[in-house]
């Protein structure tokens, strides 16, 4: 008996180690929360996924920046061809006639970086001759003019913000900031993955595993006691890039959907018969009303406030939608777009849409923005338990 005894004492013993490794499986599971961080191309997500990267790690470091000084030379060399490019396209000429030269001499210096070969263009070029030649041309009327008509052509949102600075961001010993950083601007193709530590958060979420995504998923860890492990995707945005994103849509807890309010008046790189602000509410149909997305909370960021409200009291909404005949304020043309957006839900008695004015540059504000979106997570999981 003895024997028999014994015997069953190891079988209980085993199956109970099995039970253990399967409830701490079970357990790491549910603490995995997966966001999907979605939209246009041009919507702000690669500067979201920046953001997360100062505000939930150690930020950028020296070198990093230090690797961002060619993308940074490369967006204001870049606007600034796109802008001389544009001026003959919208028959703007040069006030001085003397740009002529530089635009010139510009064109010779740029060859270099339009064959791929970013650095040796600042490396072996006089760097000195080259931000004057930029600076003559900013200033020039004839390019002011082309550049009030940037929703026109194609046109790198933070092509100001570099060419007004231009002397302090060629200094050879300029270490780019994390503000400067966030405005750079690279196409992002393919899925780039990004991990984090959370802020210090004491829940359980159901288990996220993902194998779908649009621009950007985020993979957030959520453990009872330490915290939580992020991982983001970044996943390009523009059309050819969106078959990329169907891997990524099963398991997820959350989407954020990112649309630049200050699109309203732009066409898409890819087509220039359709205006973007029309884009990404067409695509935002897609998602929102996705039977795989039926039980997911969606979370929308309306984005680029600041240029929204700068761009507004220069150009009409009425251009993106002719119907409306509201005050063109920030406020009324703002909840217009936001209108626009949530009645395309066609579960609204199901499913809450909740929307956020975003401004991706500024940090506090996405911290603050995260930290909401963190709560929406908290409370629709807790409702998902019956605990609210």
């Amino acid at each position: 008996m003895g024997s028999g005894a014994s015997s069953e004492s190891k079988e209980s013993a085993r199956r109970s180690r099995e039970l253990e490794k399967k409830l701490q499986a079970d357990a790491r599971e549910a603490r995995t929360v997966e966001l999907l961080l979605l939209g246009a191309g041009e919507s702000g997500k690669s500067t979201i996924v920046k953001q997360m990267k100062i505000i939930h790690k150690d930020g950028f470091t020296y070198q990093e920046c230090m690797e961002f000084r060619p993308v940074i030379y490369s967006n204001a060399v870049q606007s600034i061809l796109s802008i001389m490019k544009a001026m003959t396209k919208l028959r703007i000429s040069y006030e001085n006639p003397a740009r002529i030269e530089d635009e010139r001499k510009l064109c010779a210096m740029a060859t270099t970086l339009e064959d791929g070969n970013l650095r040796s263009i600042f490396l072996f070029q006089s760097i000195s001759e080259l931000v004057e030649i930029i600076k003559q041309l900013w200033s020039d009327g004839g390019t002011q003019a082309c550049f009030a008509r940037a929703a026109e052509h194609q046109l790198n949102d933070s092509a100001a913000y570099y060419l007004n600075d231009l002397d302090r961001l060629a200094m050879p010993d300029h270490v780019p900031s994390e503000q400067v950083v966030l405005h750079s601007r690279v196409k992002t193709t393919g899925i780039i993955e990004t991990q984090f530590s959370f802020k210090d958060l004491n829940f359980r979420l159901s288990p996220a595993l993902s194998s779908y995504a649009e621009p950007h998923f985020l993979n957030m860890g959520v453990p009872s006691i330490c915290l939580p492990i992020c991982r983001m995707f970044d996943v390009g945005g523009q059309r050819s890039e969106r078959k990329k994103w169907i891997h990524c849509f099963e398991g997820v807890t959350c989407i954020i959907f990112c649309a630049a309010l200050s699109a309203y008046d732009m066409v898409l790189v890819e087509d220039k018969e359709v205006n973007r602000m029309h884009e990404s509410l067409q695509l935002f149909n897609s998602i929102c009303n996705h039977k795989c997305f039926a039980a997911t909370s969606i979370v929308l960021f309306l984005n680029k406030k600041d240029l929204f409200q700068e761009k507004i009291t220069k150009v009409h909404l009425n251009i993106c939608f002719p119907e409306y005949n509201g005050l063109n304020t920030f406020e009324d043309a703002g909840n217009c777009i936001k209108k626009q957006f949530l009645d395309l839900n066609i579960r609204k008695e199901d499913k809450e849409i909740y929307s956020h004015l975003t401004c991706a540059t500024d940090t506090q504000n996405v911290k603050f923005v995260f930290d909401a979106v963190t709560d929406i997570i908290i409370k629709e999981n807790l409702n998902d338990c019956g605990l609210f």
